[in-house]
């Protein structure tokens, strides 16, 4: 299938303070369009044209790297923007006890994401998964998600620092405190879990 760039599902400038419109601006319009233009080109020339986006990453992992890296930021950015919304959401009931259950609670968890993002050297991203059964958290260099690890995706900070250098320059640990505490869209984080079952 085709990339297609989506439209952001918030105004440019619906995350500030804790996201500017700048940085939306180059991330989603300059940076992912990219992802989108450079992947279309590279997977016109497989025979995976016709698979799913998932499907495709799964696929190129360790076969095609210049289709990889573009499939799988542009899938880690499709949900990226829906995992953010102006002024954050509350954790549905449901999500708070397999948080509790499986992670030992929202403030262990928030911590060990949180150090997941500040500890992943140079470009990558930080997850909220679920494998086998049980939520984890864990981060990924570059565009690798754990798609390619046999998990599904919940959450995924991005920590490129296209990300966050326009916002919060270096202080990388204050851009995933305030993500994480002011941005993150629970309620989506909840319908990837239950679509997982």
């Amino acid at each position: 299938m085709a990339f297609e760039l989506p439209d952001l599902p918030y105004a440019h400038d619906a995350l500030g303070p804790y996201m500017s419109s700048e940085t939306l601006e180059f991330h989603h319009d300059k940076h992912h369009q990219a992802y989108v233009t450079n992947g279309n080109n590279i997977l016109a020339e497989t025979d995976l044209k016709n698979e799913s986006l998932e499907n495709i990453v799964i696929k190129s992992h360790g076969n095609n790297a210049g289709l990889f890296n573009n499939a799988a930021q542009h899938y880690n950015h499709i949900h990226f923007w829906k995992m953010m919304t102006p002024g954050g959401s509350k954790v549905p009931s449901n999500l708070e006890s397999k948080i509790n259950e499986d992670l030992g609670g929202m403030d262990k968890f928030r911590a060990d994401f949180i150090n997941a993002g500040v500890t992943q050297f140079g470009s990558g991203w930080c997850w909220l998964e679920l494998k086998d059964g049980k939520l984890n958290v864990s981060k990924t260099p570059n565009g690798e998600n754990p798609l390619v690890n046999g998990a599904t995706p919940l959450l995924g900070c991005d920590v490129w620092e296209h990300s966050y250098y326009i916002d919060y320059r270096n202080a990388r640990p204050k851009y995933l405190e305030a993500w994480f505490d002011n941005l993150v869209n629970w309620e989506y984080v909840t319908e990837l879990l239950e679509n997982s079952n």
